[in-house]
């Protein structure tokens, strides 16, 4: 929750802000615009919160006994790694959340604008619901590679003796998987992917929707 309520705060923050500092109106926004916008959101919120996802994931490995609440194991990483711990993976972690990020938000508001204005369908719940769908297919569909090739990339490290399967960087693990498995294998596991952020995009867009309406 804290991993999610930080990365997913700065990351819609950051993008709307950076929408209003190239255009005033929101239906004079492009796809680029908004594509360029959600990448760097998606690299910004990523980085900043990435203590927490490093926290996230090894609270999740300890297994049936936890060692501490979630302030001691925060503490316990910084004083043994130091604040680099608090920053390990945050590359790859930035690379995803720039390809996430930068697929699903443009997404979410090109297909909401172009509903509004060809007028099938008004700033409705109907329009937020279908709209996140759609960003939500898209987003699952463009994280999926990303996901395969980081599972791979890290997985290597436990495996080092087999030299047949280690790969150079990240560009030579998606070629091999591609050459080898054929194009499919990037799509492993596609389909937990979309029901996790299928789900979650439709729940965050209506929320997020009606918050926008209340006067505060």
């Amino acid at each position: 929750m804290l991993r999610q309520a930080s990365y997913g705060t700065i990351k819609i923050g950051t993008y709307q802000s950076l929408k209003r500092l190239f255009v005033d109106c929101p239906e004079d926004e492009t796809l680029v615009l908004n594509a360029f916008c959600g990448v760097l959101s998606g690299v910004v919120s990523s980085c900043i919160a990435n203590p927490t996802d490093v926290l996230k994931i090894r609270m999740q490995a300890q297994g049936n006994v936890m060692q501490g609440g979630m302030i001691v194991n925060f503490i316990n990483i910084y004083q043994q790694e130091g604040t680099r711990g608090l920053w390990k993976g945050v590359s790859l972690t930035a690379q995803r959340a720039a390809i996430v990020v930068g697929v699903e938000l443009p997404v979410y508001d090109i297909t909401k604008k172009h509903l509004i204005l060809s007028g099938l369908m008004g700033d409705t719940v109907y329009t937020h619901f279908l709209s996140s769908f759609t960003c939500g297919l898209a987003g699952a569909l463009a994280s999926n590679p990303v996901d395969v090739v980081r599972t791979r990339m890290m997985n290597q490290r436990s495996i080092r003796d087999a030299s047949n399967s280690s790969y150079k960087g990240t560009l030579d693990c998606l070629l091999q998987t591609w050459k080898n498995e054929g194009f499919f294998a990037l799509y492993k596991g596609f389909w937990p992917n979309w029901l996790r952020l299928g789900p979650w995009n439709i729940i965050f867009f209506i929320t997020y929707e009606q918050l926008k309406k209340l006067n505060l």
